[in-house]
């Protein structure tokens, strides 16, 4: 059965060599194998249907009997030609041997590594955990934490080379920093050099400390801030202090924070909370009380007269203090009901009882 071709690269018949290869370069990033969502049937479907109508001579055999002639090459005629009109193999850095490849990029296909477009490497993110005081959480904090990871060489500045040695050039990789790898057979994909990591060169003689790795494994210690208000359950980052990696940058460090909550003060976003137990008294006739806040200081706060129990009263500006936000303090007020009344206090309230109190 013969193949529409225009209609896998979905391309008029009337189209360019450019549109057709702007096409298969749509059609290869969409349904490459190694992307999560690739289509290895459909990868090669495009591959044959650009080889043969990218090569102007198939072109027009194919426009004339289709793909099912005896001349057609391609997956669809029992001959595997595999990319023959795409041959990754003829590639290494820094050029195509020859080929035309028009705006095909071949480093946007493949992740990179063509044509000289690198991503740099990054090293692993760590994480750890620290617990903090309800005070260090409201005020902020300058902690320090010993951690035990990858970072890169003192001694030789994360080279390789031992002090004074120089560095040569990778055989391996002729000082590209990348080799080609076939894979399934039928395709080769570039990668680093697994001998110089990517850098393309290697040091003449190993640094002793690292032996020619460049990053070393040692423990670490760490001094950070924690900012004022911090909320339990927060996660600070603190950049490049993760695991280094030779030839890239260093992770990020998280930090995962506890708070544990304290006995008399609450928080609710930036404003402090905190319960207030009046007597009756307290509340019908009104009264002050002295509230000790987490700094230490002390606050008077009124209590107005026939304040209702459940009563939320607001103290502007004395909550949490980020520098740049002022947080409240909220004082909810509950009136304490006696169990038990002296004889005099129990005749008062028969009194207001009688006068409808």
């Amino acid at each position: 059965m013969s193949k529409d071709y225009y209609k896998i690269l979905g391309v008029e018949k009337t189209a360019s060599q450019d549109e057709i290869k702007k096409a298969f370069r749509k059609k290869a990033h969409k349904y490459h194998p190694d992307k999560k969502d690739g289509d290895e049937k459909k990868f090669k479907e495009a591959n044959e249907a650009y080889q043969n109508l990218f090569d102007e001579k198939k072109r027009a055999q194919y426009d004339r009997f289709g793909s099912s002639g005896s001349q057609m090459g391609g997956f669809g005629s029992g001959q595997d030609q595999g990319f023959s009109g795409f041959d990754f193999s003829q590639f290494q850095q820094g050029g195509n041997h020859g080929f035309d490849f028009g705006d095909i990029d071949l480093g946007d296909i493949f992740g990179g590594g063509f044509g000289g477009r690198r991503t740099q490497k990054r090293g692993n993110d760590l994480q750890v955990h620290i617990n903090l005081t309800f005070n260090e959480s409201i005020f902020g904090v300058k902690k320090t934490i010993n951690i035990d990871h990858n970072k890169i060489c003192d001694d030789c500045g994360g080279t390789g080379a031992e002090k004074g040695s120089e560095l040569e050039v990778c055989i391996e990789c002729g000082g590209s920093g990348k080799v080609q790898q076939r894979m399934m057979g039928i395709f080769a994909t570039v990668t680093d050099c697994p001998t110089c990591n990517g850098k393309g060169k290697i040091p003449k003689k190993r640094c002793k400390k690292c032996r020619g790795a460049g990053i070393v494994r040692e423990k670490d210690t760490v001094e950070f801030q924690i900012p004022a208000g911090i909320n339990n359950g927060d996660t600070l980052r603190i950049s490049n202090k993760g695991e280094a990696i030779s030839g890239g940058v260093a992770g990020d460090l998280f930090v995962q924070i506890s708070v544990s909550p304290d006995k008399r003060f609450g928080r609710h976003g930036y404003d402090l909370t905190l319960n207030q137990e009046v007597t009756v008294s307290e509340a019908i006739l009104g009264s002050k009380r002295e509230i000790i806040l987490p700094d230490s200081s002390k606050l008077d706060i009124k209590i107005p007269a026939g304040t209702q129990s459940g009563t939320v009263l607001r103290v502007s500006g004395k909550g949490i203090n980020t520098g740049k936000i002022k947080g409240n303090l909220m004082v909810k007020i509950n009136i304490h009901i006696p169990k038990k009344l002296s004889r005099n206090a129990k005749e008062a309230l028969e009194v207001l009882q009688s006068e409808g109190y």
